[in-house]
């Protein structure tokens, strides 16, 4: 990976991140499509996951900590995974669905981590229902939002990458054989 395209994702990952300080509604922010992202663009696998987890633990220290940590920065890396196999599909299509199916395992996991540790639900089947049902009205604006900053992470930055060829991903050549 060129130096300049690192050093502009990277900086491009910390905006988005930073972007959860500013006033917004609510679950309307750009963490699922940060991991898809990183996932999608950073070419060491790594720093596909270092990179937009340091960006999400960075907006964290700054909002604070919450009681499902874990299940949101496990969603986060398997969001990242998503991202993995977008690499090879970049195009509308398939970044929108990522970002819908981002949403959605999203949801699933942290909601499962919201009724796994906290009082609030009884710990049955009737209660994990009951955690899903209370989560619907928020999931619109969190796939809204994934939708909107998907869009402008990989629109964006494939605009840059047009006005800038030095920032595009260079392709090897497969060896002869």
């Amino acid at each position: 990976m060129t130096k300049p395209r690192l050093a502009v994702l990277v900086a491009i990952v910390f905006a988005a991140a930073a972007s959860r300080l500013l006033p917004h509604p609510p679950n309307t922010t750009p963490i699922a499509a940060l991991a898809l992202f990183g996932g999608a663009t950073f070419s060491d696998k790594r720093l596909a996951f270092l990179v937009p987890l340091a960006a999400l633990f960075a907006s964290d220290l700054a909002i604070g900590f919450y009681n499902n940590m874990a299940f949101v920065y496990g969603s986060f890396a398997a969001i990242v995974c998503i991202g993995l196999w977008l690499r090879n599909h970049r195009s509308g299509l398939p970044i929108a669905g990522a970002a819908i199916a981002s949403s959605i395992l999203f949801f699933l996991v942290t909601n499962f981590g919201t009724w796994a540790s906290s009082g609030i639900y009884p710990k049955t089947l009737a209660g994990l229902e009951a955690c899903y049902v209370a989560g619907i009205p928020f999931f619109r604006n969190t796939a809204m939002g994934d939708l909107i900053y998907t869009a402008a992470l990989f629109g964006g930055f494939s605009l840059l990458e047009k006005a800038f060829p030095v920032l595009a991903e260079r392709q090897t050549p497969a060896l002869a054989t």
